[in-house]
């Protein structure tokens, strides 16, 4: 029997409404599997952000009745972990697509592409590679720093960007012309969560430690915040260069400051960053420590002593509804599948831009942005497949498509209106188990 976390503290989330769901699912493992980058890909045969565009028909001459999309996710680089779940939920998307008659009358062509990291130059060279190519909708990326190189680039072409796995919340109020949306929330909200969980175990004192970049900032921002809000105190807040040889001096200062948990914040460095603190005495096995979704995984702790991990909890954005049907057909997609984290969002948000495209009558990226909203709420008749979304469209009815993850509302800066954050406890160094999840508004700037 897996036990369900109740969140009590609702000082904690502020102005957030929380919603339990039952717990679900099953332990997960991640393993890296190859995706083609931009070189080999096939040829294809944030107005500001605060202000989403209102969803107008398309224009009457459409200049790209074929519905081009080009993913933008890791294969390489350190968040390679997630490539896999991503890839294979755009393509099951695609196929299912395909199946019910494609987009506009056409079959969706997407052009799979490599984002790598921000240690690289991966991403510009993927996304120049797939505008070239007539790309309109470019899904990705799955770093928020990979994100941030490219959204400029992006969208001052006209092009649409929707990321299944962007949380910084410097995106939210990004100036993009309209043209930047995503699935996954802000960690407004899993800063807000993570906080509440450490409160309810009992803790009053923790360190933070993060990543220096976009991603890691931001959470670390919130988790603090509504940490300390709450009662708790921050005893250290860190900052490391995920390049770094070492992390002993950070492991040190929050040895020093004795806290009663720690928040680790990153990718895969997270592996080296963990090995300093148990070699301090500060790591799992000797107190609690909370990971996040840069870094849950049941394949990077395996060589640690054993048993290291157990009891770790870890957060991550899932889905309102239960995932495990979807997980198994995702396997079908891609056996080699160990991971699923984000593989929904990834299928969702090729849906939703498959579907506005219809809606918009127009595959241009500027037509799609602005039929995403109308596409997925503002009190169209609920949908949940692409053959039934698709059947109301031409029938003219108005839609409310809901994903796999729940329902897919945005707010008027193109983020999830609420989202779904799942809670995860290690049980082994290779294996962990949702133990709770909270639905809530995503908290605005």
């Amino acid at each position: 029997m897996k036990r369900t976390m109740v969140i009590k503290s609702a000082a904690v989330l502020g102005v957030v409404s929380l919603g339990l769901a039952a717990c679900g699912g099953s332990s997960t493992s991640t393993e890296s599997s190859a995706a083609p980058a931009a070189s080999e890909a096939p040829a294809a045969s944030e107005a500001p952000a605060s202000e989403a565009p209102a969803s107008e028909p398309a224009a009457a001459e459409c200049k790209n009745p074929t519905l081009i999309t080009a993913t933008l996710l890791p294969a390489t680089g350190s968040l390679a972990f997630l490539g896999p779940p991503e890839f294979a939920g755009v393509k099951m998307a695609v196929d299912e697509i395909n199946a019910a008659g494609g987009v506009l009358g056409a079959p969706m062509v997407n052009i799979d592409g490599d984002s790598g990291d921000t240690s690289t130059d991966i991403a510009t060279q993927t996304t120049d590679a797939a505008l070239s190519q007539g790309a309109q909708v470019i899904i990705g990326a799955a770093s928020s720093g990979v994100s941030l190189t490219v959204i400029d680039k992006i969208t001052s072409q006209g092009a649409l960007m929707i990321s299944p796995a962007n949380t910084s919340p410097a995106l939210t109020t990004y100036e993009d012309n309209g043209l930047y949306w995503r699935v996954a929330p802000s960690d407004a909200l899993q800063g807000a969560i993570l906080a509440a969980t450490a409160i309810d175990s009992g803790i009053t004192k923790a360190a933070v430690i993060a990543r220096q970049d976009a991603y890691g900032e931001g959470l670390e921002k919130a988790f603090a915040k509504n940490f300390s809000e709450a009662g708790g105190t921050v005893t250290s807040e860190l900052l490391y260069d995920p390049e770094a040889a070492t992390f002993d001096a950070e492991v040190a200062e929050i040895k020093a400051g004795a806290p009663e948990a720690v928040v680790v914040i990153g990718f895969e460095e997270s592996v080296k960053l963990l090995q300093e603190m148990i070699k301090q005495g500060v790591g799992p096995g000797d107190q609690q420590v909370y990971l996040v979704d840069g870094n849950i995984s049941t394949e990077a702790y395996k060589e640690f002593p054993k048993n290291t991990m157990k009891g770790v909890i870890a957060t991550v954005p899932s889905g309102e509804a239960d995932l495990t049907a979807f997980n198994e057909a995702l396997l079908a997609v891609d056996p080699a599948l160990t991971d699923y984290t984000y593989g929904a969002q990834s299928y969702d948000a090729t849906m939703v831009v498959a579907l506005a495209a219809n809606v918009a009558g127009c595959a241009d990226g500027t037509a799609i942005a602005a039929a995403l909203a109308d596409t997925a709420g503002n009190g169209g008749e609920a949908c949940t497949t692409y053959a039934d979304c698709l059947a109301l469209i031409q029938a003219g009815t108005d839609i409310d498509f809901n994903g796999v993850t729940g329902p897919l509302d945005f707010n008027q800066y193109g983020d999830p209106a609420s989202a779904t954050i799942s809670i995860n406890q290690y049980t082994s160094n290779g294996a962990f188990e949702e133990i709770g999840k909270v639905t809530a508004e995503v908290p605005l700037p």
